[in-house]
């Protein structure tokens, strides 16, 4: 058995800058990394709510971060300033006009730039999609997505699936993870590596059908033997 080796501070934070510096949507220049003790601090500005969205999202593909701090400020350029009202036609329109997302199963409503989803879909990636697809618009600062997921599948066949889809998967250690499933709700537990694998965890535990809700309670750990 091996130990993987623990990444110190120094090396963490230059990892971040690397992966911020790689991510085409995100002004490195802008925002400022801290870390202690694996803990990873964003601060600064970003001119999109999407652009500081980017800039956690690489910071979790990162090895030997432990938790994040998202202190980074949207500050929009006036060539993006919106009112809610442009917002909230924009964010329909783009509901509207996805090939994904269901007609008439999504609500919008917008204050003070921040976004609030609501309705009912089947499926997960349904709601993703919703949530996705305003994220990037002009003006906004956040993205509340409340859709509900209708349930049509029973517990048991729920946690056969995501069994053996995380049997199937590359990226997750399976016997690591234990899944618990309550009414149409999936609760993990357990080990991972690294952000990236408890984000695929997740996202494979949302993609079995008939997932009402996950609780993904997996820890990282780099400290394995």
């Amino acid at each position: 058995m091996s130990t993987i080796t623990i990444k110190s501070d120094t090396e963490i934070k230059n990892d971040v800058l690397s992966e911020l510096r790689y991510e085409p949507r995100v002004k490195v220049t802008d925002i400022g990394v801290l870390v202690k003790d694996g803990t990873v601090t964003l601060n600064g500005f970003a001119t999109s709510y999407g652009e500081k969205w980017d800039a956690v999202k690489a910071v979790k593909r990162i090895g030997g971060v432990k938790a994040i701090a998202d202190d980074i400020e949207v500050k929009f350029p006036e060539s993006l300033r919106r009112n809610d009202g442009d917002i909230a036609t924009a964010a329909a329109n783009q509901i509207e006009w996805s090939t994904t997302i269901p007609q008439g199963s999504v609500q919008v409503t917008v204050s003070e730039g921040r976004i609030t989803l609501e309705g009912q879909v089947e499926w997960w990636y349904q709601k993703d999609a919703a949530e996705d697809g305003v994220r990037y618009l002009a003006g906004v600062n956040r993205v509340f997505n409340l859709i509900t997921i209708k349930p049509k599948v029973t517990p048991a066949k729920i946690e056969a699936a995501i069994e053996a889809a995380f049997e199937r998967s590359a990226v997750l250690d399976a016997k690591k993870i234990e899944i618990e499933t309550s009414g149409n709700k999936v609760t993990l537990t357990g080990k991972v590596r690294n952000y990236t694998e408890r984000d695929e965890a997740e996202r494979v535990a949302w993609a079995a059908p008939g997932v009402y809700s996950v609780d993904n309670q997996l820890a990282v750990e780099w400290s394995w033997e």
